[in-house]
């Protein structure tokens, strides 16, 4: 027989999924900050040394 009222895992599996997604754009976005400072460095390290 099936159960009445409402599922059991619902609210924690999506809980779990937003806590997770959330990590991987936390993740992602740190990702992006570092190729994006390392580019500038790297920028600035070619200009300096065609300066000299």
């Amino acid at each position: 027989m099936a159960k009445k009222g409402k599922a059991k895992n619902t609210v924690n599996k999506a809980k779990h999924t937003k806590l997770l997604n959330r990590k991987k754009a936390k993740l992602k976005k740190e990702q992006e900050t570092r190729k994006e400072r390392l580019k500038t460095i790297a920028q600035m390290k070619h200009s300096k040394n065609e300066t000299l």
